[in-house]
């Protein structure tokens, strides 16, 4: 049976998982689920209660959970990229730096980029500045770690990248990656340019008026 992603195009989760579809070519069927519409909140919540995406559908089975998902990927639908490595110690830090970009690049982003929608009334500024002191911790550490690196762990495009490439692309547009980042800045470069990521990026275009920040005008 075929696979089936309910997703929307310009959510970076989405899009993590996008990218490791697209880098193995693997059929799925695109479930396109705004959440402004009843029917589409519906089916979403059907598959999973807490109203997230991506779900992966494959067969009797629901995968939830962008990381589970690709891992799920790597094991039932394995293509010539392989996501999570063979050898135990290198597996952790694919993992490590997923949850890095998962947890301390993409969650605050998502507070810095919609403050705005809240209620005038109801906005967060001292959490936002704590998003954005995270980000910057983040930026820091990255540049450390990724000094000598063409891909998150080495030279092997993994899981980790997969979150890399929207994290970095909308945390930039967030909080800008500072000139004093420049592994970093060099890295965003390679993911925004790699054919998968491009695709996602192309694919998401129409939709660049979502962003709570406003469209910045480039990637």
């Amino acid at each position: 049976m075929a696979l089936a992603l309910y997703a929307h195009p310009f959510a970076a989760f989405c899009q993590k998982v996008l990218v490791a579809l697209y880098e193995n070519a693997t059929p799925f069927a695109f479930r396109h689920i705004d959440l402004g519409r009843a029917e589409d909140r519906d089916a979403l919540i059907a598959l999973w209660p807490f109203r997230k995406f991506p779900v992966l559908v494959d067969g009797d089975a629901t995968i939830v959970e962008s990381s589970i998902v690709i891992e799920h990927l790597d094991r039932h639908h394995p293509g010539p990229v392989r996501f999570i490595p063979a050898d135990a110690d290198a597996a952790a830090e694919v993992r490590l730096l997923d949850r890095v970009f998962d947890n301390y690049v993409l969650v605050p982003m998502q507070k810095v980029a919609t403050d705005p929608l809240r209620p005038a009334g109801g906005r967060d500024p001292v959490g936002v500045e704590h998003a954005r002191a995270t980000l910057q911790t983040a930026y820091a550490w990255l540049e450390q770690r990724l000094a000598g690196r063409r891909w998150a762990t080495g030279d092997a495009f993994t899981l980790a990248d997969c979150a890399a490439a929207p994290g970095l692309l909308y945390a930039d547009w967030s909080e800008p990656i500072p000139e004093t980042c420049p592994a970093l800045r060099a890295y965003r470069a390679r993911l925004l340019a790699r054919p998968s990521y491009a695709r996602v990026l192309d694919e998401a275009r129409p939709y660049r008026h979502l962003f709570p920040l406003g469209d910045p005008g480039r990637d």
